[in-house]
């Protein structure tokens, strides 16, 4: 047996060993020794599978809250005619298989193994579940299956993951014609996770393509796993389109015969298989679009950013007059090796229209105009507005000196409470108050301007009455609304001597 029949042999080696690995947490589940309360060994490996055809069942019915309770809730609905389980023991069952699964470090697992067809030492990272959500008022983490998981549950379907979808429609056709509706329905949702997890992986090779590509052989054996692609897709689009034709034919074959009537359930089925199947189309026509684009977008652009990276790597004395002086060349030869470094021919020509192209004609006269910009008018212009918030500004920081001096204000809370005190409830009713706090918070420490034109801004009379004081405002975490317009985040206020 030669070399190049072992070569045959290896190739993929590691491929196979990451399709192994997927099963490694069920074989440590299976080494575990638990028993019920009766002292009975529970099959750990059973409950772990168990565990993630329930995480794929919850993912069909888009049931995406789903923890470590609701797993619990159904190993012990499952296996209480089995096993002898109480909601303590289930909940801790529940969460052993969880963090099986997804280690509590919240890395992937990883798998060891010796890479033959490599000759070197190598890891394997998967991931079975993933985080989907977090309720903070709970206190609950949230998990969905990830894709090494649905892959996990498809292997033992004994069929591949990338042709699932045509199966899935096959499977569908054959489930119409006998008219098994509710499980045709459940395969349209099978369906449509698996456009999901292709349009993941398409996110992913997009990413992959970007970054990867360095070399002609890399670019096109990525164009060509494009076109399979694309042309798999295309099949598929293909199949929906006569899937969908198939569907309105019954649709319209129950209703001529008056199934509407008679029996209203499986004609309510067969209305909401229509209306599933039009919509996993129309995500899988979406991924035809997005296949499409990788093929003129993402992969030209890799091909463009590795001609230019040869562009700038490229050596004329190495790449050609080395080449030309070490091999001589006939002259045939050589006007196609300096072809691309000559220039190409340019030749000026005066075209006759020039003449009718437009003329700029200047008017001659003593008094030439210079360019210049418009100046502004001196009238001064009185913004009423602007001068009602200077006053409402004003007597803010008025107020706020007053109740400092009474020993009224160390927080905004207790300014708010001043406020109420002395009947000035509407201050704060209005924008005006929040904008004077937001402007003190980011100056803060604010003192009084002492270039003498404080009174120009719209802050300027409000910071005149400081004199020698200093404010300094800072943040605290509560937030206050005494209103039901507005709210603002409390703040430590503290006057001081400049």
């Amino acid at each position: 047996m030669d070399k190049l029949a072992w070569a045959g042999i290896t190739e993929g080696y590691r491929e196979r060993m990451r399709r192994l690995a997927l099963f490694s947490p069920l074989l440590d589940l299976e080494r575990m020794r638990t028993t019920d309360r009766s002292g009975q060994p529970i099959d750990m490996k059973g409950l772990g599978l168990l565990t993630l055809l329930f995480f794929f069942e919850q993912k069909l019915i888009r049931q995406y809250k789903t923890g470590v309770k609701q797993l619990a809730l159904f190993l012990k609905q499952l296996t209480e005619h089995v096993y002898v389980l109480d909601d303590e023991l289930c909940e801790q069952l529940a969460r052993t298989i969880v963090q099986t699964f997804r280690p509590t470090s919240g890395k992937k697992r990883s798998y060891s193994f010796y890479d033959w067809e490599q000759r070197e030492e190598s890891v394997i990272e998967y991931s079975l579940l993933k985080a989907h959500d977090f309720d903070t008022k709970t206190n609950t983490q949230y998990y969905t299956l990830d894709e090494d998981g649905l892959e996990l549950l498809f292997a033992t379907k004994e069929f591949y993951s990338e042709f699932q979808l045509s199966i899935n429609q096959l499977m569908l056709r054959k489930q119409l014609e006998k008219g098994e509706f509710v499980a045709a329905l459940k395969q349209i949702n099978e369906m449509r996770i698996d456009v999901e997890t292709l349009e993941e992986r398409m996110i992913r090779l997009k990413h992959e393509i970007q970054r990867s590509i360095i070399s002609e052989e890399t670019f096109e054996r990525y164009k060509q796993l494009l076109d399979d692609i694309y042309r798999r897709l295309t099949r598929e689009d293909e199949e929906f389109k006569e899937l969908r034709e198939f569907v309105n034919d019954t649709r319209e074959r129950l209703y001529a015969h008056d199934v509407h009537q008679k029996e209203e359930k499986t004609y309510e089925l067969v209305l909401k298989i229509a209306r599933e199947l039009e919509s996993v189309h129309y995500a899988h026509s979406a991924l035809l679009d997005k296949a499409l684009s990788l093929k003129n977008t993402t992969l030209v652009t890799a091909q463009e950013s590795l001609y230019y990276t040869g562009l700038h790597s490229f050596n004329f004395d190495q790449d050609v007059m080395s080449y030309i002086v070490s091999a001589p060349l006939p002259i045939e030869a050589m006007k196609g090796v300096l072809h691309p470094f000559l220039k190409v021919e340019e030749n000026k020509y005066w075209s006759p229209m020039v003449v009718f192209a437009e003329q700029n004609i200047i008017e001659e006269r003593e008094e030439k105009v210079h360019p210049h910009f418009l100046e502004a008018d001196n009238i001064e212009y009185v913004d009423p507005y602007r001068t009602w918030l200077k006053s409402r500004y004003r007597l803010l920081m008025k107020h706020l000196l007053e109740a400092y001096k009474l020993g009224r204000v160390d927080k905004l809370s207790s300014f708010f409470d001043y406020l109420d005190d002395i009947g000035q409830s509407h201050l704060y009713e209005h924008r005006s108050f929040y904008d004077f706090w937001i402007f003190m918070h980011q100056r803060s420490p604010i003192q009084k301007e002492i270039d003498g034109e404080e009174g120009e801004t719209l802050f300027g009379e409000a910071l005149s009455l400081l004199g020698t004081y200093v404010l300094e405002v800072e943040e605290m975490k509560t937030v206050i609304q005494k209103c039901e317009r507005f709210s603002i985040q409390n703040m430590m206020i503290a006057v001081r001597e400049r």
